[in-house]
């Protein structure tokens, strides 16, 4: 279908000759005399945009562009009128036009505002699906108090250009609040590219935030472009920054510093325009005193400052959670939901969650597979988040037991290593990127208790 535009002028002449040309490019139009029949016409078909002169009898230019703001009709307005001022140009966008234009209209000026309004209304209803899309997936779900300060946070933030650190423990949510902010910002429309600076082997992270140039060093065989320029325009969003090397955090604080990279084995440098999230699940500042972390770039990176609470935080946000995780997989899986008793559900909200919203959410999951009845009970729910219902004979499977010592077993390695990820890896005989997946998979948390 084609794009639909709503032309408003009190001169016919102006009304025929807009719709003829407007036709002529493919655009479907609608024609109104005065403000109250584009009302009229608004109250009982859509449209794309509105294009509407000011001097008008009854309902002028000003007044139909705050009718259609109020009742938050989807569409773009650009402004026309033979008595232009500077003034009125400036009132017609505070109150949410896309563009003023002077009469005698030049036409094809006309026509590359009309393309630039449809293409902002396009990107606009883009951007909606894809937080319709991120929300249905991984939700931001909280009545908490906590919770809705981090929302609040969210939306001031997002529409800003300023760097953005975001703490909170693994499985919190961290990526799922980078992704709202980027949709949310004036970036929406540019690239998102997410980086695990924790899953890069280390000899390779400089290639891949940069880039390089065929030849730069062995195996680089062709160029390739980093991930600062793919982001160029967008946002780069840093996860695990705490676990980047000193050498990467001195190259990372030159490129903030300059708005500049320069590829690896390249003498010439690019300028980008990129906004940083960055995000991690260290405390920044022990790590500075540690001498593991840069204090300037962590100044650079810390322009706000958002904290994702962790599950056991808002104990109260659980039911809502289990509530969407129960739909989601329900859709998913073609399956009928299932309720859950007051019983089963007090037990859920006992337990710490150590894994947070990703645990809970892979729990439910299971659960709707599993279990047959078409209500969840506390003997459905598993060890160790039910307490009640161990193993047969008390004892865990091969395979439970295995990941349980394997967890115990990387937690001690990081606590003598005081948690450097190179230097455990080197311990335990695994690649860095290797020992970050496993403590992902078992949400080893950097804090005091590995650290002592």
């Amino acid at each position: 279908m084609s794009d639909r535009i709503l032309i408003v002028d009190d001169e016919t002449n102006i009304r025929i000759t807009l719709k003829t040309i407007l036709e002529e490019e493919g655009y479907q139009c609608l024609i109104a005399s005065n403000g109250k029949e584009a009302i009229d016409i608004l109250s009982e078909n859509e449209v794309d945009l509105v294009i509407t002169d000011i001097w008008m009898e009854n309902i002028d230019g000003i007044q139909l562009i705050e009718h259609i703001k109020k009742r938050n009709i989807d569409a773009e307005i650009i402004v026309i009128s033979g008595h232009a001022t500077i003034e009125l140009a400036v009132k017609a966008t505070k109150k949410g036009a896309f563009d003023f234009l002077e009469k005698p209209l030049s036409f094809d000026k006309l026509l590359l505002v009309v393309k630039n309004a449809i293409d902002r209304k396009k990107l606009k209803e883009k951007n909606r699906r894809l937080l319709e899309e991120l929300n249905r997936k991984t939700p931001l779900i909280g009545n908490s108090p906590l919770f809705q300060k981090l929302l609040e946070d969210i939306e001031l933030a997002a529409p800003s250009d300023g760097r953005i650190l975001i703490y909170g423990e693994n499985g919190s949510g961290k990526e799922v609040v980078a992704k709202a902010i980027h949709y949310k910002s004036k970036r929406a429309h540019m690239p998102l590219i997410d980086v695990n600076c924790a899953a890069i082997p280390e000899e390779l992270i400089e290639s891949e935030l940069f880039g390089h140039k065929k030849g730069a060093f062995t195996g680089a065989i062709e160029n390739k472009k980093g991930k600062f320029l793919v982001a160029n325009g967008g946002t780069l969003f840093l996860d695990e920054i705490g676990d980047m090397s000193l050498k990467t955090q001195a190259k990372l604080l030159r490129v903030l510093e300059e708005n500049k990279i320069t590829p690896l084995g390249d003498t010439r440098s690019y300028s980008v325009d990129v906004r940083i999230i960055a995000a991690t699940n260290k405390k920044l500042q022990q790590e500075i005193e540690k001498g593991n972390f840069r204090k300037d770039l962590y100044y650079r990176l810390n322009v706000i400052e958002l904290y994702v609470p962790s599950l056991r935080e808002r104990i109260e946000d659980i039911p809502l959670l289990v509530e969407f995780f129960i739909k989601q997989f329900s859709i998913e899986k073609k399956i009928p939901p299932k309720e859950i008793t007051n019983d089963a559900m007090n037990i859920l909200m006992s337990y710490s969650w150590p894994g947070n919203v990703r645990e809970l959410k892979n729990l439910i999951e299971r659960l709707m597979i599993m279990v047959q009845e078409n209500k969840i009970m506390p003997d459905h729910i598993p060890y160790p988040v039910n307490k009640t219902t161990p193993k047969e004979n008390g004892l865990l499977s091969l395979k439970d037991a295995k990941e349980e010592f394997e967890r115990e077993y990387i937690a001690k390695a990081l606590k003598i290593t005081h948690w450097n990820i190179s230097q455990a890896a080197k311990l335990l005989g695994i690649e860095r990127s290797y020992l970050h997946k496993k403590i992902k998979k078992y949400n080893i948390e950097f804090n005091e208790e590995i650290n002592q």
